[in-house]
């Protein structure tokens, strides 16, 4: 996997078939085209793996057989997700994360069972590790 702190921005279908590619670890485009979410064309596959190429996302080799492409992530899941935050925050939210989590807090519909589990996670950070509650 690469070592760089930002990477370009993924569209949504870039999202999808590098989606494929984290749960899988790598496939062929008929591979992809098969577990993609929704119907998609071989031809839309294989130009959203090239631009993904290009973008530094995906390696690819020849399969043993050497007929088809073998494309793998170059980019683990969590470090393309933590790009995206980044870059969201620093566009969307002045670069402000407690103006972020608010956003969040305030306009998603987060059941009970995801605040408290986001209240753990801060106070694994703060450093109690306590879970509060009784929990």
């Amino acid at each position: 996997m690469k070592k760089q702190t930002s990477w370009p921005l993924l569209t949504r279908g870039e999202v999808d078939v590098m989606r494929v590619l984290w749960k899988r670890g790598s496939a062929t485009v008929a591979e992809i085209v098969e577990e993609y979410t929704r119907p998609i064309a071989y031809t839309t596959v294989l130009t959203v793996l090239r631009v993904l190429e290009q973008k530094d996302y995906v390696t690819r080799d020849k399969d043993m057989a050497g007929r088809a492409h073998v494309y793998r992530p170059a980019v683990d899941e969590q470090r393309a997700q933590r790009s995206h935050l980044r870059d969201l925050l620093d566009r969307m939210f002045a670069g402000r994360p407690d103006e972020m989590v608010n956003g969040l807090i305030e306009n998603e519909r987060l059941t009970r069972a995801d605040l408290e589990a986001l209240r753990r996670r801060i106070d694994e950070k703060l450093g109690g590790g306590k879970p509060r509650g009784g929990h």
